[in-house]
């Protein structure tokens, strides 16, 4: 709604300064680009302006909102500001200080008292609690009718976008985003001038990055307790402003903030994902827009459960230092009408806040499986249209990782190119690929006596065995040792892998059609030689005489 106005003002604009009968020039034509990434002072002057009479916005940063409605009101003509909340009413008016209080329909004729040719700007808290009310809804909707000849705006703050259906066709919603990199600057800035410990550009930049996604009352906080800690900014000031995203998005209840300690070397195998994922490791940094890069958009992981997919999405942050964000689909869903839509639009706004960050889907497969049935309203269907069109559009640096277990299971709209970079298939491990892994896993757990364990032996008798069937085994193996009061050997682990029967083995038919989409060329292999192109380029051409498939 608001776009389509701003186009049509600019439009208006444009044939007021060419003549109506004629074109105008390339460069005055409307850009769409530029007017999406029209400022939020931009856009609220924009409403004033065009006399929408009700506008709601919802933000949890009521004080920086209000001072930028402030500063908006005041250049847009001088306009006059009132602020009213339930508990103390009207506190601007001089003449009618507290009026209001306690009745939110006392607060809209308040409106209503102020003269006709008198600009102003009501800014009215909480409001959203009392628009289910009659009397407030029905004095909303003819506030909405009067206004339209008025310079009067009625401005509804709310720490959530609740609007019933009968008041849709007249309130606008503007976005009010989080604070930008310059505004984090200027208040770091600040506060580190304040305790006389003024920073340099890199130190300010470092902090500034670090806070994005953050309100700036948090921003304060959790520097005021930097500041209390040890009067100084370093690595502890990170851990307290990483602690407090952590808590942002833990109060959210739609994305989780994992922390992501494993590294490239504790996946086994996989070599060219890890060199597609390497090649990638500077596409964030200054140097990369220079160049002319684009941000990378993401990567889906399909394959056989349990070969590594979720790992490597936990290897990719901790390689590229970057906060990981895991999505659970399922929360996106709620009962409400309305309410799946609004969380999407949520988890989307709060990646894009925390950029650059990795965003993890588990198994995204099961979210959007049995895409348009009609049990939910179609709601599922928005929700995926909602997220598909990011994807295909966002500018923001969000690496988005996908992984899937049931290629069949999901849209093509998903897996059409320009939604990710790259769709990798990860399949079984290959015989090399398995002694990786046991080395990646013994190495970990027997460091000292690595040399005592027979590699070779171990991944020849695992053939199907996928990496956490691997583990597994190891985990068993460890088990038997522990239970007779000694340490673990090969011989155990050759037990526990007798005893283990491999998901390869009990859901062969799906593990085998899998493997025949990746081996008709509609995905790239994370492994490269070995058996696992074997495998692939038999089931392709059984009749070659390829390798022996284990």
């Amino acid at each position: 709604m608001v776009l389509d106005l701003a186009a049509a003002i600019i439009q208006n604009s444009v044939k007021t300064a060419f003549g109506r009968d004629r074109p105008p020039p390339p460069s005055a034509a409307l850009d769409p680009i530029a007017a999406i990434a029209m400022t939020f002072a931009d856009e609220f002057a924009l409403l004033l302006r065009a006399r929408y009479p009700l506008i709601y916005i919802p933000t949890a940063e009521e004080e920086r909102l209000e001072r930028a409605i402030a500063a908006v009101a005041k250049e847009a003509g001088g306009r006059n500001t009132y602020g009213w909340d339930f508990v103390d009413g009207y506190q601007d008016a001089p003449n009618d200080r507290g009026f209001g209080k306690r009745n939110p329909l006392q607060a809209l004729e308040f409106v209503e008292r102020i003269p006709e040719n008198s600009p102003s700007v009501f800014i009215l808290r909480d409001f959203h609690r009392f628009l289910e009310d009659v009397a407030v809804a029905r004095k909303l909707r003819n506030l909405a009718r009067s206004l339209k000849s008025q310079p009067k705006n009625v401005v509804l703050i709310s720490p959530e976008l609740t609007v019933p259906a009968d008041l849709r066709e007249v309130i606008a919603v503007a976005e009010f985003p989080l604070p930008s990199g310059p505004d984090l600057r200027a208040e770091i800035e600040r506060l580190a001038a304040a305790m006389g410990t003024p920073l340099g550009d890199r130190d300010l930049d470092e902090l500034a990055r670090s806070c994005q996604g953050l309100s700036l009352e948090r921003v304060r906080r959790v520097l005021g307790r930097a500041i209390a800690a040890g009067s100084r900014f370093d690595d502890t000031t990170l851990d307290l402003i990483l602690e407090e995203k952590r808590q942002t998005i833990r109060q959210t209840q739609i994305l989780d903030f994992c922390p992501a300690i494993e590294r490239m070397d504790d996946i086994g195998g996989l070599d060219a994902l890890k060199e597609w994922l390497l090649r990638r490791g500077g596409a964030f940094s200054d140097r990369a827009r220079q160049y002319g890069l684009p941000y990378p958009k993401g990567l889906l992981l399909v394959g056989i459960q349990g070969t590594g997919k979720s790992l490597t999405a936990k290897a990719i942050a901790h390689h590229w230092h970057l906060p990981l964000l895991r999505l659970d689909a399922g929360r996106l869903f709620g009962g409400l009408v309305g309410e799946s839509e609004s969380r999407t639009r949520q988890a989307v706004q709060l990646a894009e806040a925390m950029a650059p960050c990795i965003l993890w889907i588990d198994e995204i497969d099961k979210a959007f499986a049995g895409l348009g049935s009609k049990g939910d309203s179609g709601t599922a269907s928005r929700v995926f249209g909602t997220f598909v069109t990011w994807l295909a559009e966002k500018q923001s640096p969000v690496f988005v990782v996908a992984t899937a277990n049931d290629i069949q299971a999901l849209p093509p709209e998903l897996v059409r190119k320009g939604r990710f970079d790259e769709i990798f298939f990860v399949g079984l491990p290959s015989q090399p690929e398995r002694r990786a892994i046991f080395e990646v896993h013994l190495s970990r757990l027997r460091p000292q006596t690595l040399k005592a364990y027979d590699l070779d032996r171990l991944a020849y008798e695992t053939p199907d065995f996928s990496g956490a069937e691997i583990e597994q085994a190891i985990v068993e193996a460890m088990h038997l040792g522990f239970s007779e009061n000694r340490d673990f050997t090969t011989d155990d682990i050759l037990r526990a892998v007798s005893d283990l029967v491999p998901l390869a083995r009990t859901a062969r038919e799906q593990i085998e059609a899998l493997q025949q989409w990746a081996a008709s060329g509609k995905a790239r292999l994370a492994s490269r030689g070995g058996s696992a192109i074997a495998r692939l380029q038999q089931l392709q051409n059984p009749d070659s005489d390829g390798d022996r498939i284990e």
